[in-house]
C-alpha cells in the first residue's frame, strides 16, 4: 500500500489512466484529492476508478497532499502553478506530467519550490505495460526517488532520461500508440469480416505484432533487411504517403512542445 496521500491537480485523461493503472495493479493508495472545474471530468475518474477512493476537492486541497501530480495541460501550467504555490507542503513532491515546461521554469513558477519531477506518462499505464520516462529534481533525496519508483513501477517501465529527451519521448512514447491504434483497430474489423471470431482475430493480431517488433528490434538485421521479408505489400504503394506524414507531422509538433 503506497500510504501517503496524493493529489492530482487536474482529473481528465491522464489522472484517468494513472489511476486506472493502479487499480489494475491492485495497489492500495491512501487519500486520493483530485481538483478539476469539469465536474463530469472527475466523475468519470470515480467510475473508472472503482475500489479507490478519491475526494473532490479545490485545488488547494489537491496541492496540500504528499504527493502532487500537475496533469493539466501546458498552456494552463503558468496559472495552476500560480493558484497552488502558497499551498504546497516543504515536504512535497510534485510531478509534472506535462512536456516543454522544464524543471527550472517550474520551479521559477512556484516561488522556487525545488522537489520536483517530471514524468511524460503513457496511455498503456492504465494496463501496466506503460513506458513512463522521468527526470528527477536534484533536490530529491534517494529516499523520496525511491518512494517514487515504488508508486510508479506497477505502471509499467519508468526509465530515469535525460531532461533534453522529454519532448522527443512525449512524440514517440506518449503519443505513439495514437499512430497505430486505429489502423489496429481497422485490422481487426476486417479479420472479423473475413470470418474470424473476435477472439481469433485478436489472438492473430497480438502475436504478429509481438513477432513483428521482435523482428524488427531483436533480429539483428536492417530495417531494410526486415522490410524485404514479405515480398506482397498491399499498402506498398501508401508508404511514401505514411512515411511524409510522419516526418511532417511529428516534426511540426516537436517544434511546438520543444522548450
Amino acid at each position: 500500500m503506497f500510504t501517503k496521500s496524493i493529489g492530482f491537480v487536474g482529473g481528465g485523461r491522464v489522472a484517468r489512466i494513472l489511476l486506472g493503472g493502479w487499480r489494475h495493479a491492485g495497489v492500495k493508495l491512501g487519500d486520493v484529492v483530485v481538483s478539476d472545474p469539469d465536474d463530469s471530468a472527475i466523475n468519470r475518474l470515480q467510475a473508472s476508478s472503482a475500489g479507490i477512493v478519491i475526494h473532490r476537492g479545490d485545488i488547494l486541497a489537491a496541492a496540500r497532499q504528499t504527493v502532487v501530480f500537475l496533469a493539466v495541460h501546458p498552456p494552463a501550467i503558468a496559472d495552476v502553478l500560480g493558484s497552488i504555490a502558497s499551498g504546497l507542503r516543504d515536504d512535497a513532491i510534485v510531478l509534472s506530467l506535462a512536456p516543454k515546461i522544464t524543471i527550472a521554469k517550474l520551479s521559477a513558477m512556484l516561488d522556487g519550490f525545488s522537489r520536483l519531477i517530471r514524468v511524460i506518462p503513457n496511455a498503456a499505464s492504465i494496463v501496466g505495460y506503460g513506458f513512463n520516462p522521468i527526470v528527477w529534481g536534484e533536490c530529491l533525496s534517494e529516499s523520496d526517488r525511491s518512494e517514487i519508483r515504488e508508486l510508479l513501477q506497477p505502471l509499467g517501465q519508468c526509465p530515469e532520461v535525460s531532461e533534453s529527451t522529454l519532448e522527443a519521448y512525449a512524440i514517440v512514447t506518449a503519443m505513439g500508440p495514437t499512430y497505430f491504434w486505429p489502423q489496429w483497430a481497422e485490422l481487426l474489423t476486417i479479420a472479423e469480416s473475413f470470418g474470424l471470431s473476435h477472439q481469433d482475430a485478436t489472438d492473430g493480431l497480438r502475436g504478429m505484432l509481438q513477432g513483428a517488433m521482435a523482428t524488427l528490434f531483436d533480429s539483428g538485421m536492417t530495417c531494410d533487411e526486415v522490410l524485404d521479408l514479405v515480398p506482397v505489400k498491399p499498402l506498398g504503394e501508401l508508404e511514401p504517403t505514411l512515411r511524409d506524414a510522419y516526418r511532417t507531422k511529428l516534426i511540426a509538433v516537436m517544434e511546438k512542445i520543444r522548450p
